[in-house]
């Protein structure tokens, strides 16, 4: 899916979108969720009241799978409708080797060595036990925190291999216009490229090794033809792209750059999607989480539906038959607590509520974002009708409790959220 998006360009608001099949102004997570300490934060219950997809194919008779990454709080407890879970129980960013703690269906333990490594054996024990006939289908969610910060301590072998190659750093060039430098943009690794990129796309290539062991684990089991894989992410990233490292919080005010909220989406079904297809459609998690249903056979029942007031839509059925999707929409939505973007093919409108700053882009002729035409009058009537349907989406879908434009009345999510923080220019 070559127009992929996170509802939310921050790490755990975006995973709840994929679990509940619902915007951040619906589950009520904003921001990523800190260790709670004594602020409460670990101990709120962030998904009270949401059905989650694992919860949904338990009842449907899958087993059960969490190898990785929850960072939805209450790490140390078994998350909800998974029969296994193995998360860690590390303080993110977690560093990629080390002795790390993790929770095995609640009880901790601590394994040394690379985490992408570890969170690739637990997930390939998971289908190895799954895979003989007559335990049913299975369903897994492999959470890796590899390519995450910090951009340092990967495999050697591997980063001395990018070391290695004449790696192009013109686009760091830039810098970004509308705000300061916040978070993963303010660290050190910045003021040595070369080595940052050396190191991120290591964590790349260290992921590609656990995606491929977990794909021949699913061949060698012979379910290929069977089985649904899916690779995406919570959120894109920025490596040096506008000035910036980091995701929707590496600026103050939050961006909304397309580094921050595009992100990969990519299908393998052996079994019926036979045909390579790059599709341009909008689509993202919240769409995801219909088309995993839709390719498990599982129809929600109208009193779900209507108490969801799901904003997604499935394509499984268009990616099988390679066919258009009729009426799709025209518009990308996304959300960072009191910040809000609509886009279409052309044009980019964020506004951050209540008093702005706000931009407008236009994508073709500024694909950098560097030139805001907000104030222009030739574009007022565009300006005037995207706000008028980023109104609807989130009028039709948003909980007015849990809304992002409320978000300064919610209990917090971390110490550091923007909304909240006096250096933020809005």
């Amino acid at each position: 899916m070559e127009n992929a998006y996170t509802p939310t360009p921050v790490c755990s608001p975006s995973r709840a979108c994929i679990y509940t099949g619902r915007i951040s102004s619906q589950h009520g997570v904003h921001d990523y969720l800190g260790s709670g300490g004594n602020t409460g934060i670990e101990e709120y219950p962030w998904l009270s009241g949401e059905k989650l997809l694992s919860e949904i194919l338990h009842e449907q008779g899958y087993a059960t799978g969490l190898c990785g990454k929850w960072h939805l709080a209450n790490e140390s407890h078994p998350q909800a409708g998974f029969d296994t879970t193995f998360t860690i129980g590390t303080e993110y960013p977690v560093p990629h080797y080390g002795n790390h703690k993790y929770f095995e269906n609640g009880n901790p333990a601590t394994i040394p060595g690379y985490i992408t490594d570890t969170i690739t054996d637990r997930s390939v024990q998971f289908i190895h036990e799954n895979s003989a006939d007559e335990v049913g289908p299975f369903f897994l969610i492999v959470g890796f925190t590899a390519t995450h910060h910090p951009w340092e301590g990967l495999p050697e072998r591997l980063v001395n291999m990018y070391r290695k190659k004449n790696m192009d750093t013109s686009f760091q060039d830039s810098s970004y216009p509308f705000g300061i430098q916040n978070l993963e943009s303010t660290f050190p690794t910045r003021n040595n490229p070369h080595e940052a990129l050396a190191q991120y796309y290591a964590a790349v290539s260290h992921i590609d090794e656990g995606v491929g062991r977990i794909v021949d684990e699913v061949y060698s089991s012979h379910l290929e033809k069977d089985t649904l894989i899916v690779y995406t992410s919570d959120h894109g990233l920025n490596c040096g792209q506008h000035g910036i490292w980091g995701k929707g919080n590496g600026t103050l005010p939050l961006n909304m750059v397309e580094e921050s909220i595009r992100v990969p989406l990519i299908f393998s079904y052996p079994g019926q999607i036979t045909r390579p297809q790059r599709r341009v459609e909008f689509v993202d998690h919240t769409d995801l989480f219909q088309t995993i249903l839709d390719f498990s056979g599982v129809e929600l029942d109208k009193k779900s539906l209507k108490s969801g007031n799901y904003p997604g839509q499935s394509f499984f059925h268009n990616l099988v038959n390679d066919s258009p999707i009729p009426s799709w929409r025209k518009y990308q939505f996304c959300e960072y607590g009191d910040v809000r973007m609509i886009r279409d093919q052309r044009f980019k409108l964020i506004r951050r509520y209540p008093d702005g700053p706000c931009e407008f882009f236009d994508l073709i002729l500024d694909p950098q974002e560097v030139v805001n035409l907000f104030g222009q009058d030739e574009y007022q009537k565009t300006i005037t009708k995207m706000t008028a349907e980023m109104d609807a989406f989130y009028s039709t879908y948003e909980d007015k409790v849990k809304s992002g434009l409320n978000v300064k009345n919610l209990p917090p999510h971390n110490s550091g959220e923007s909304w909240r923080d006096p250096r933020n220019l809005h």
